[in-house]
């Protein structure tokens, strides 16, 4: 991040899908409680979570902290 020049509230520093394994049929669920986790620990609002849905589709979710 740093010789890229990244800022690191832009960056997922929890990792993604290779970093953390792809669990068949909880990768919704993963997400959605990482990305709750984070919201709580930087204090943010808003979070998007996106995934891949088998063939060719896809589902993102908008998430408020309340």
């Amino acid at each position: 991040m740093r010789e890229l020049g990244l800022p690191e509230d832009k960056v997922n520093v929890n990792g993604g899908a290779i970093a953390l394994g792809h669990p068949v049929g909880c990768t919704g669920a993963r997400l959605a409680i990482t990305l709750a986790n984070e919201l709580e620990r930087i204090g943010g609002r808003y979070g998007i979570v996106a995934l891949c849905i088998g063939g060719g589709q896809g589902i993102a979710t908008l998430f408020e902290r309340i």
